[in-house]
């Protein structure tokens, strides 16, 4: 009988203290710029945007440079290509479509994911992996990192003389249209090239089995198609691309072809996946290299350690 007492007494003087449930979804807790889910209170994605214009600048630097090598004809390579022209036009984008590949293997490309065009970019954001906000930040430092990354192709023309003259007589790697063509078929031709480019990253992004060979895309892509389309607008699909050289070229008059063109190509391309004709594509991120950060925005130091899915909802009790 005490026992109880003394019992009913402990419990009086403690009374059960009842927690509420907290739940916290994914959203509120992670910010997802590359889900096209980003976190309310970060809109602008820095980190993302410098590690874009890098990337950018490396695709130029290197591109400019195997081509201008390529196409030199005081050189006895060049010299030797020129009288091969198919071939010549054929490794000219098999250089620059692998020196996409190297930039997206960067660091920085990873980070970024490695859109390095706003054709790219335009296509996730119509896919509804990339804000309208984030998609500028994107486009402008796509622009910011072509004319960095020909700048320092100038810088080396200056420094090294003949190899200053190779770059001045290949117009820094610059996409000029055919001026036999009406600009309007030219820009038709950069439309088409880059609804192909763009269903071919998309396929690549939507199947898990091919990820392994996004980043190789442009390589494959340009390779083949520079020798049918390249003699009529030097096949571009990147207006941040042709406005780099344009720039140092000082030959701004044809510049909106590869505005209009690609931009257009980028959204037909888009309209054509999203109405099912190729099967249903749809990329879970925007990124053509390193998948499964689910949208988030990498470590710098180790942007290949993809994080683990987080749970849908954590309780707290």
């Amino acid at each position: 009988m005490d026992t109880d007492r003394r019992h009913e007494a402990r419990h009086a003087r403690l009374p059960h203290i009842h927690f509420p449930h907290i739940h916290f979804t994914r959203k509120e807790l992670e910010d997802r710029p590359l889900a096209g889910e980003p976190h309310p209170d970060h809109p602008l994605h820095w980190k993302l945007y410098a590690c874009e214009a890098i990337a950018t600048a490396v695709l130029m630097i290197i591109g400019v440079t195997t081509n201008t090598l390529l196409s030199a004809p005081s050189w006895s390579v060049g010299a030797w290509l020129g009288r091969r022209p198919l071939l010549q036009t054929a490794l000219c984008g098999l250089c620059f479509g692998g020196a996409g590949t190297l930039a997206a293997m960067t660091r920085f490309g990873k980070v970024s994911g490695a859109h390095l065009s706003p054709s790219v970019s335009l296509a996730f954001s119509l896919g509804g992996q990339l804000k309208p906000l984030d998609l500028t930040g994107y486009c402008c430092a796509q622009i910011v990192g072509a004319v960095a990354g020909c700048a320092c192709v100038a810088a080396s023309a200056v420094l090294i003389p003949g190899w200053g003259n190779f770059v001045h007589a290949g117009h820094y790697a610059a996409t000029l249209p055919n001026p036999t063509l009406d600009p309007g078929w030219v820009a038709a031709t950069e439309t088409v090239v880059t609804f192909g480019l763009i269903l071919a990253i998309y396929y690549a992004a939507a199947k898990p089995r091919l990820h392994f060979i996004a980043p190789w895309i442009g390589a494959i892509y340009f390779f083949a198609m520079n020798p049918i389309f390249a003699w009529i607008s030097g096949d571009s699909t990147n207006f941040a691309r042709s406005f780099g050289p344009a720039l140092f070229d000082r030959n701004w008059t044809s510049l909106w072809i590869y505005l209009a063109g690609p931009l257009l190509g980028s959204a037909l391309g888009v309209g054509a996946i999203k109405s099912h004709i190729f099967g249903r594509l749809r990329a879970v991120e925007a990124r053509v290299v390193n998948f499964g950060h689910h949208g988030r925005v990498p470590r710098l130091g180790a942007p290949e350690a993809a994080p683990q899915p987080a749970a849908d909802h954590l309780q707290s009790s």
